[in-house]
């Protein structure tokens, strides 16, 4: 066991020296350290064979939790095969394909309706800034294109009001980026931080929850769907994630340049870095949920934005 323990410290700091976060990998490294502690005896290398058993989906465990799981163990294995601590490199063969989720994309009416929903939410002793971080929050992760997390996770230092810009830390791709954003969402922003800066003066953070700690995933997922149900009762089943604010974005952003006849192969890598991808190629991937009659302009050459589109998973 000590032998993994100290080759998992090394490799999450390895990671972390990357700029990952060493939660990616840390509680399933975890795991099957406490597995080949039971069964194998390991004193100075791993054999994949030895963790095979591990590496199959349990009964409790859905697709993409399981594709995390040896995505990990992958990353573990390679790392000790570069320093000859390991025969050979888990293989994803072992993963079953996921199916490719279809953002749900919101229309014109829908969002303004989501949206004059979030203005009616109320705050209330035990959260005096509730309100006003809803009517906030969802905007701020539409308008700027931004991954849930980042909008949750932003410091008060992060808007420049006056500037009109938004600095994004390292986030999934590891990369820190500086956005513009509209007059009239700075403005917003502006009148939010001023209630912000009363009622939380010693946090940090742009949205701040009562214990002036940052809210949770969960949290900001539980509020979203609260809201959706609210505005649309007869469609409060549908499935919708607050991360099908950040694709309808980027979908209308790519439908005004065809709209203005942009040319779309010098364009999208501009999207692409004000959406912080870290290939041009992840930004490719919004051309297929174009409507079908923009799919058909000559602005793009489908042919070759089909090669250029990753595999995305839920």
């Amino acid at each position: 066991m000590k032998f993994l323990e100290k080759q998992i410290e090394d490799m999450l700091l390895y990671k972390e020296s990357l700029g990952y976060s060493r939660r990616t990998y840390s509680y399933f490294l975890n795991d099957l350290a406490r597995y080949i502690d039971k069964k194998v005896n390991v004193s100075e290398t791993l054999s994949i064979s030895d963790i095979l058993p591990w590496c199959i989906q349990r009964d409790t465990e859905k697709a993409e939790g399981f594709r995390r799981r040896i995505t990990a163990a992958r990353e573990f294995t390679k790392y000790l095969y570069a320093i000859g601590k390991c025969d050979t490199i888990l293989s994803m063969d072992l993963v079953p394909s996921t199916h490719r989720y279809t953002p749900y994309l919101f229309t014109d009416e829908e969002l303004r309706t989501l949206f004059l929903t979030c203005d009616k939410q109320k705050s209330n002793s035990k959260n005096p800034l509730y309100g006003d971080i809803i009517s906030v929050i969802f905007r701020l992760i539409y308008f700027c294109g931004l991954r849930p997390n980042e909008g949750r996770e932003l410091y008060r230092k992060d808007i420049d009001t006056n500037r009109c810009t938004l600095f994004i830390r390292k986030n999934k791709s590891h990369k820190e980026r500086l956005i513009p954003m509209a007059e009239d969402l700075s403005n917003l922003c502006k009148k939010y931080i001023s209630k912000r800066d009363i009622l939380f003066p010693d946090s940090e953070l742009m949205f701040p929850s009562i214990t002036g700690e940052a809210y949770s995933s969960k949290w900001l997922t539980q509020q979203f769907l609260k809201i959706w149900a609210q505005a649309f009762p007869e469609n409060k089943d549908a499935k919708v994630r607050i991360y099908d604010l950040r694709h309808r974005f980027a979908t209308t952003v790519l439908q005004e340049w065809i709209d203005n006849s942009e040319d779309l192969y010098t364009a999208l890598p501009y999207l692409s870095s004000y959406m912080g991808h870290s290939d041009y190629k992840h930004t490719a991937y919004y051309i297929h949920l174009l409507p079908e009659r923009l799919l058909k302009s000559s602005a793009i050459n489908l042919e070759y934005f089909q090669t250029l589109i990753p595999e995305v998973c839920s």
